[in-house]
């Protein structure tokens, strides 16, 4: 199946690790221009030099996607490279665990703005890029969280509100020829999952559930990205995918 992704620009947020670094890739590999953007411009200078590396096409943009400025400088940055924006994928995000008794104002601000006021000014500032062109593609990364996790509180509420988030965009944007749709990951191995505390056992409890038998790794992920992203997924929006190799409610 040809996506029709060469020569789009995407702009991955969080993209200098785990997630946002294989879906980066995984979209340059289809002959996407990519941009790199991270909070950690470090890292992500580091991933786009792989990528260029390797003869892709990209750059690298140090942002914080809670920051209006930050942003506006992100799809400036993308238009004098590469022309437009085309694809985004709004996958910065990060967890802080506590119980609600715990949990501090700071740890929750932290989290629910990184996942939900960064979808809502990275797809504010491309919106009318892709509008422009009649053409473009938003993808929201949620997490199976949505559903509720114990000590999520914060992580849990932003993940639901990308799916509201999404499916008023998908009714908003439509006529302008840009798709909205939302990945809601399962337990996915990356780096940054092992080292949390106990690790082993939440990842054999993820296992124990997980019907397809195996863990979930970024490529997962990276796939369905590209996919929703293609021309091949146009009439697809509004909708969740929910990539968890068959775990849902439990």
């Amino acid at each position: 199946m040809q996506l029709g992704l060469k020569d789009r620009v995407a702009i991955v947020t969080g993209s200098a690790r785990g997630i946002g670094a294989e879906t980066a890739l995984a979209l340059a590999e289809e002959g996407a221009c990519i941009v790199v953007t991270d909070i950690d411009g470090e890292a992500a200078a580091a991933h786009c030099a792989a990528l260029q590396g390797a003869g892709h096409q990209a750059i690298a943009v140090a942002a914080d996607v809670t920051r209006q400025a930050d942003v506006e400088r992100l799809a400036q940055a993308a238009v004098a490279a590469f022309g437009g924006v085309h694809v985004l994928v709004n996958n910065a995000g990060f967890a802080r665990d506590a119980r609600i008794t715990r949990l501090s104002e700071a740890d929750w601000d932290a989290v629910v703005d990184t996942v939900l006021k960064g979808a809502f000014l990275c797809t504010q500032a491309v919106a009318p890029l892709m509008a422009a062109a009649k053409w473009g593609r938003v993808v929201n990364i949620s997490s199976r969280a949505h559903l509720g996790n114990p000590g999520q509180a914060n992580y849990s509420a932003a993940k639901a509100g990308i799916l509201g988030f999404s499916a008023a965009l998908a009714l908003e944007l439509g006529r302008d020829g840009i798709t909205v749709n939302t990945i809601a990951p399962g337990f996915i191995e990356t780096d940054g999952v092992r080292k949390l505390p106990h690790y082993a056992k939440i990842r054999d409890n993820a296992l124990a559930r997980t019907p397809i038998g195996r863990l979930g790794v970024s490529r997962d992920i990276a796939a369905a990205v590209c996919f929703l992203a293609s021309e091949a997924a146009g009439y697809i929006s509004g909708a969740t995918l929910h990539v968890t190799g068959g775990r849902y409610a439990t």
